[in-house]
């Protein structure tokens, strides 16, 4: 894979980040952007585990989702306190995902600003999401199609990003927003995967406090280099075909692709496995024989 750093800033205007990045639809990472929040100290796991450590959490880990069961099933559930304290003091890959703060803890809503950017967010969904050291999240881009700002705290966090048009390297299950679960983004094997090698994308690593802007349907690779947690502000499409396109995703492809998955359990995952591998290499082959005419 051929990756590159995002273009780093400490600060940008409004008109700055509309004209060069949300327009030209490009990735960028604000430095200590969470620092000029007023209640900013408060983005902890302590004050996490004052506020919510009784509440009880469902937690995943960084295993495919076992093609019986349904993909939102947690692999064990605990309070958010204990949660914590073991990802804190153990190497853990658990993680909680999608922890909406409006439903779970909107005394948050306080503690943060949503930037001034040009960006229309949608208000209803800050969300959270923990990781222990050992965490990942498979490569996908999100189903809803919008653009978002990620703003890490607590440790480093590594990230890689592809535009939807490296999507014929990077081996995209068909009817998913994944790619296929035997793909190492970390030690990427050329040999079984080699359409990787074409992929251009972006490496991005997070600290404390720091924000990167995610645009829509970006392909996103998730790494916890230490135990942390992130927040995520979206704003959903507003062109009229990237809202219609956000609308099959949501209500055609995902409902479409859960019902095979109901009928054909582990049959309809494992093709769909083999369909990826084989599409991507008559995609790359095509590459080839167009770079070489």
């Amino acid at each position: 894979m051929e990756l590159k750093p995002a273009d780093i800033v400490s600060s940008i205007t409004k008109e700055e980040f509309i004209n060069n990045y949300y327009k030209t639809q490009k990735p960028l990472l604000i430095k200590g952007f969470a620092r000029q929040w007023e209640a900013g100290e408060k983005w902890n796991f302590d004050y996490i585990k004052e506020k919510a450590g009784e509440q009880i959490v469902p937690l995943y880990d960084s295993k495919p989702a076992d093609a019986n069961k349904s993909t939102s099933e947690p692999v064990v559930k605990m309070k958010f306190k204990e949660y914590i304290n073991h990802i804190q003091s153990t190497p853990s890959d658990l993680r909680i995902f999608f922890y909406i703060i409006t439903d779970r803890l909107p005394e948050l809503l306080h503690n943060f600003t949503y930037p001034d950017l040009g960006m229309k967010f949608f208000k209803r969904l800050p969300t959270l999401f923990f990781g222990g050291s050992e965490a990942k999240v498979l490569m996908h881009y999100d189903v809803d199609l919008g653009d978002f700002i990620h703003v890490h705290f607590e440790g480093n966090k590594r990230i890689l990003l592809f535009d939807q048009k490296q999507s014929p390297f990077l081996y995209k299950v068909p009817l998913s927003v994944h790619t296929i679960y035997e793909v190492d983004y970390e030690n990427p094997d050329y040999e079984k995967f080699p359409a990787l090698k074409y992929a251009q994308g972006y490496e991005i690593f997070m600290e404390h406090g720091d924000a990167l802007y995610i645009p829509g349907a970006f392909w996103h690779f998730n790494r916890y280099l230490d135990a942390g947690f992130s927040l995520s502000l979206r704003a959903l499409p507003t062109k009229p075909l990237q809202f219609v396109n956000m609308l099959y995703h949501v209500f055609v492809m995902r409902y479409t692709d859960k019902l095979m998955r109901k009928l054909l359990k582990k049959k309809w995952v494992d093709f769909k496995q083999y369909w990826a591998y084989k599409r991507t290499h008559k995609k790359l082959k095509a590459h080839l024989l167009k770079q070489t005419a």
